[in-house]
């Protein structure tokens, strides 16, 4: 059976970021890496809880963009504010919905499971657009 593996195409970063998102993840680590023409590697292999991903080294032509982003499926409000802190933290974006860009501009969202049974009311959907991290005591009660 064949997988499907994200290619992420950093400028200079691609080592950082790796490592970067090992440490926020768990169930993570550095799988190898192939050497570039400088003392960066081009690439590097990673797997986040299982997920394997490979980071370019590819140059300023190319950035992220909120087109494509990864959906975090969190089981309790500690969950979302742990990932929500450390994928904000040091220059990452708060955006809406759940939405937000970490350091590297890579998008994610930041979801309970469960969100669209949450969803099921119109209250809880306007209170919803209100928030940008999620609030599930706040959802549920809408």
């Amino acid at each position: 059976m064949s997988s499907i593996t994200p290619f992420l195409w950093f400028d200079t970063q691609a080592e950082e970021a790796a490592k970067f998102y090992c440490s926020v993840f768990g169930n993570s680590k550095i799988t190898g890496m192939t050497p570039g023409p400088g003392v960066r590697p081009m690439t590097v292999g990673f797997e986040l809880d299982g997920q394997e991903f490979v980071a370019l080294n590819g140059g300023p032509q190319f950035r992220f963009n909120e087109a494509t982003s990864f959906v975090i499926h969190c089981r309790d409000q500690d969950e979302i504010d742990h990932y929500w802190s450390k994928l904000t933290g040091d220059g990452g974006e708060e955006s809406m919905c759940g939405w937000l860009k970490d350091k590297y501009g890579l998008s994610w969202q930041v979801v309970p499971k469960g969100l669209g049974e949450m969803l099921s009311s119109p209250a809880a959907v306007q209170a919803m657009m209100k928030m940008r991290k999620f609030d599930i005591a706040a959802l549920k009660a809408a």
